[in-house]
Order: C-alpha cells, then sequence, then structure tokens
C-alpha cells in the first residue's frame, strides 16, 4: 500500500469484533477483513503516515471508539447516520463484509451522512438523563397498573389522580379489595415510592453535574424552562452553535414539518419522522407552559424558538 495517499475505511462494528475495510482513492479495495475490537488491532493494519478518512456507524460503543481513532495522528473519524446507510446498501445480502465496504466507499465519494460526535461529558449526561426517563417509565407503569386494578373492581376515588388526597382515599379503600389485589396494589405502591425517591436522587445529581455549565445555565434563565428541560436539550443537542439558524435547529428536533413538493407542485406535510421523540415531546410541553403563561396567546411555537435561538448565540 502506498503511504503517500488518503486511506478510506469503513468500520462496521459490533461489541466484540469490527470488520475493518480499506479502499483507496481509486476505490480499489486493499482489505476487508476482521479484527478484534481493539484500538491496536485497527491500527496495525494501516502504515504509519497515511492520513486515514474512517466512518464507522453511530451505535452503542461506537463514539467511545470514535473518540479514541480520532487522537491517532492522520486519522479523521466520523460517525455515520444509520437509518441513511442502511438506505444507501440496497443489497440483498447483508454480511460485514459488505456493510463494511460500503461505509468505506462512501467515505470515499464523500457521500457519508454524518453525525456529530458529542464529547465525553455530553455523552456521560445523555446516560444521565436517560436514566432518569427510564425510571419515569416504570413510575407511569406502575400507575397504570394500579389504576386498571381499581377500575376491575368499580372503584372510583374522588380528587385529582395520584394528588395527596386522592392517594390518602387510596389507602383507606385498599382495605376493602379482595386480599390478592390488595397485596398487590400495597406492592406496587411500596415500589412506586421507591421509585419516587431514586427519581428525586436522579433530579439531584443532574442538577449537580451541570450546576457549572455555561449552557445549562443560560437554558435554565429562559422563561418556562426548568431543570429537566435544559438538561434533556443539553444531553441532546449537545452544541446549539453547530446549527445555522433556529429553523435547522427546529428541524433537528423534530418541529418542522417535512416538504413534500414536487415539480411547481410546493407543499408540506407533516412534522419530520426521523428525530428525537422525546426532545419534541419535551418542547412540545414547553410550548404548553408557554402558552400557559402568557395566558392563551398566539405565537407559541416562535416563542419557543426563541428560546432555542437566543441559546444557539452562547458559543461555548
Amino acid at each position: 500500500m502506498k503511504t503517500d495517499s488518503t486511506m478510506y475505511v469503513g468500520l462496521d462494528y459490533h461489541q466484540s469484533s469490527i470488520q475493518l475495510c480499506v479502499m483507496d482513492a481509486a476505490g480499489k479495495t486493499l482489505l476487508n477483513r476482521k479484527c478484534d475490537n481493539d484500538l491496536l488491532a485497527l491500527t496495525r493494519h494501516l502504515p504509519k503516515g497515511v492520513k486515514v478518512q474512517a466512518t464507522i456507524e453511530a451505535m452503542p460503543g461506537s463514539a467511545d471508539l470514535a473518540e479514541a481513532l480520532c487522537r491517532q495522528p492522520g486519522w479523521s473519524v466520523h460517525l455515520a447516520h444509520a437509518q441513511h446507510v442502511a438506505r444507501m446498501k440496497r443489497t440483498r445480502e447483508k454480511t460485514d463484509r459488505s456493510d463494511a465496504y460500503v461505509l468505506a466507499d462512501l467515505t470515499r465519494v464523500g457521500y457519508v451522512q454524518k453525525v456529530w460526535l458529542p464529547p465525553q461529558s455530553v455523552r456521560e449526561l445523555r446516560r444521565l438523563v436517560s436514566h432518569r426517563l427510564q425510571l419515569v417509565d416504570r413510575a407511569k407503569a406502575l400507575k397504570l397498573r394500579v389504576g386498571s386494578l381499581l377500575r376491575d373492581h368499580r372503584v372510583k376515588l374522588a380528587g385529582t389522580r395520584w394528588s395527596k388526597p386522592w392517594l390518602l382515599a387510596l389507602a383507606q379503600t385498599v382495605a376493602s379489595l379482595p386480599a390478592d389485589s390488595a397485596w398487590i396494589i400495597s406492592e406496587q405502591l411500596d415500589e412506586l415510592a421507591h421509585l419516587s425517591m431514586r427519581i428525586k436522587a436522579a433530579d439531584a445529581r443532574l442538577k449537580e453535574v451541570t450546576a457549572q455549565d455555561t449552557l445549562t445555565g443560560h437554558l435554565l434563565a429562559q422563561a418556562g424552562v426548568g431543570l429537566i428541560t435544559a438538561t434533556a436539550l443539553r444531553a441532546a443537542i449537545g452544541r446549539f452553535d453547530r446549527f445555522k439558524n433556529g429553523k435547522s435547529l427546529a428541524r433537528y428536533c423534530g418541529l418542522s414539518p417535512r416538504n413534500a413538493s414536487s415539480g411547481s407542485r410546493q407543499n408540506q406535510g407533516g412534522l419530520v419522522d426521523d428525530a428525537n421523540k422525546r426532545l419534541r415531546s419535551l418542547l412540545i410541553e414547553l410550548a404548553w407552559r408557554l402558552m400557559r403563561a402568557s395566558g392563551g396567546s398566539g405565537g407559541v411555537g416562535k416563542r419557543w424558538l426563541v428560546v432555542c435561538v437566543t441559546v444557539a448565540k452562547h458559543r461555548v
């Protein structure tokens, strides 16, 4: 292999192994083999001093490997959008060799839809936000089970669900239910109380790790934005200044209509599907809070967009 030319590398990532495909500028495959999921195992297959442009699909574990490869002299590593790569393959047979080949070839022709590689601090924040969301989902599931049991026994309680008066009425009603149902509800309520403590602990951890983060502070200063919304935005978006304007940021958040134009017909469809559904839900909830705070006046979409644009001006 020539050491003075750029090598184009496709990495098909797996937990225990990686399929490595190396291609030159003319599209000739120089290497396509499986090796261990290890930094040294990858780099020893390429000569020293050569420029390398590599692409790896964005998946759990690939970001850590990409960050380690970026520190290698001459390496330029990008994460590829997994769905975009899947659409580009269009092959009847799927093998690790063909996947790595497609990644290398897309890198060579510059047709990879790149994904932003977040730093380790943002990746850790994403894990913490995801952990809290999982706890909240488990708590919601328990509440639904309790509600289902109460409906089975035709129990109706006064007050707002899960408020203190409602929980007090529930405690008084449980004793009148059949023994097994009463025991199940008691178990679920105990688990719910434990989850509530864990959610509070996760909130405290989020507040602690973002206490010195400038961007999170800017978000918290915006009207209607609390700790959970601010940390979720910080984790999902990372750097706001990687977007050119508020429109591109809104599209990333899944709150822009998709283009459905053809020829002279200009039309817009529903909201874009390829988006972070959790992030979109948080922003919709933010819009409702802004609407209530403004007395139900219009222009809510512009209001939350102003929040995003304001934060995007802070380059950190």
